[in-house]
């Protein structure tokens, strides 16, 4: 190579309104986010900022986007990537009633990029959530309920990658002074995901043309979710849009698409997600031969070796019966307000009633006759402290404070403690609220976590 060759630099467009524009910052060259981009990723990528403020996606909307002199610009720089972030204008009472024509607007604005020479990777941004209170302007209710999931579906169609921005300010109200403007540090916030995303080394990977079963296609927030039967059991194979080194995934234990956010954000950082049905068989010898089949089955598929294993509530027994049998299998285990003892729930004999109904399949999944015989049984993740630690693979709950059907006090707390004294690795969030919803809004630290430990 010649000392003085010149490589031609990235080009990324920022598309967006006054979010992106940096409405408000006490210096929006510097401070925007895409202003913040450019110099998290130097001189290699020339970001350039397209947004004008209060302008819409809709073509009918009080000022839409199509109508600039900045979107006209926007296309003649011929970009190579492309982040469009629009939709929180469109919110406006004023808009709303064209509401029904954004996904076909939203459509026609991608198409538009993506016929240029350039061939720019289109990337679309979920709106960050916004707090205003007066509903006949920017409202969240209809970002939520109408624009994300039309998103979702361009997504899937188009096979587009999609970022998740909205679940990433549900906790960050303080850094909105006007609740639909993030100030500097909030703008920052956008910046470094978008520069994680672009950082991130991703890979083609297609699982699915290793399914022999007869399966569907469907959408799970904007990735393909592939659907069929194994051993006779739902499963469910949700893949990325692209895969990343080693090929990691997460294993749902039950509840598939309950509290999805962690879910989506691990899909968008290049995990699969996957599920196997063994419902409802409490970790029995059955739902460990079916899962341990599962396991072998994901495998040939080119997984990795180690699951991320997800636990929300009765989920907490499966994935520990499972990884107790299976230590060498599991890169790390999230649970979610989980049970963690049989006899707390279903069984009631704490401080809660626990389920009489769900008391009686257990009994009958172990072929117990009487409570005396459950109760001294040894199911529960609280009776298989040894053989968990010996994994050595770390573990984080996540509980509400004021749970009213798995107490705390009577799960994890008791689990945390003998897990601790064994010498595991766990680690206890606390949330406030009661058994539902799971996760959290904004589920990053969790995410922080599975990253941390998947790397290992």
């Amino acid at each position: 190579m010649g000392a003085n060759q010149v490589y031609a630099k990235v080009k990324i467009a920022c598309i967006g309104n006054s979010i992106t524009y940096g409405a408000f910052l006490p210096d929006r060259l510097s401070q925007s986010y895409p202003a913040r981009l450019q110099q998290m990723l130097g001189e290699g990528y020339e970001v350039t900022n397209f947004g004008v403020s209060g302008t819409t996606l809709l073509k009918n909307g009080n000022k839409p986007y199509w109508a600039t002199t900045v979107y006209q610009s926007a296309l003649k720089s011929e970009p190579n990537i492309v982040f469009i972030a629009l939709g929180t204008n469109d919110s406006k009472l004023i808009n709303r009633k064209y509401l029904h024509q954004f996904i076909d607007d939203y459509r026609e604005l991608i198409e538009s990029f993506q016929k240029l020479k350039s061939k720019p990777r289109v990337v679309l941004l979920k709106p960050i959530t916004v707090f205003t209170v007066d509903t006949n302007k920017i409202w969240d209710k209809p970002i939520s309920s109408i624009m994300i999931p039309a998103l979702e579906r361009l997504a899937f169609e188009g096979n587009l990658e999609i970022i998740d921005l909205h679940s990433l300010f549900k906790d960050k109200e303080s850094l909105m002074p006007d609740k639909v403007h993030p100030n500097a540090e909030g703008a920052n916030f956008i910046a470094k995901r978008l520069f994680e995303f672009l950082d991130t080394k991703f890979y083609p990977f297609d699982s699915s043309k290793e399914i022999k079963e007869t399966k569907i296609e469907k959408s799970f927030y904007g990735f393909k979710d592939y659907q069929f039967t194994f051993k006779g059991r739902k499963a469910h194979i949700v893949q990325p849009k692209n895969a990343i080194k080693g090929k990691p995934w997460v294993w749902r234990a039950r509840f598939f698409g309950n509290q999805p956010q962690a879910d989506i954000a691990l899909l968008e950082r290049g995990y699969h997600l996957v599920y196997c049905d063994v419902a409802e068989l409490y970790g029995n010898k059955q739902a460990i031969q079916i899962w341990n089949n599962f396991y072998v089955y994901m495998r040939k598929l080119g997984l990795a070796k180690k699951a991320v294993l997800e636990g929300y509530s009765r989920g907490g027994i499966y994935i520990y019966a499972w990884a107790s049998l299976n230590p060498k299998k599991v890169a790390c285990i999230y649970a979610d307000n989980a049970v963690m003892d049989i006899k707390s729930w279903p069984g009631g004999f704490g401080e809660r009633a626990g389920s009489k109904k769900d008391w009686e399949i257990y009994k009958a999944d172990f072929g117990y006759q009487a409570d005396e015989q459950a109760k001294a049984a040894n199911d529960s993740p609280v009776d298989k402290i040894k053989a968990i630690v010996k994994g050595k693979y770390p573990m984080l709950h996540v509980v509400a404070d004021e749970d009213d059907t798995v107490p705390t006090k009577e799960n994890t707390i008791p689990f945390a403690k003998l897990i601790t004294l064994a010498g595991g690795n766990i680690t206890i969030i606390h949330r406030s609220g009661k058994h539902h919803p799971h996760s959290l809004a904004n589920p990053q630290p969790i995410v922080d976590f599975v990253l941390k430990a998947s790397k290992k």
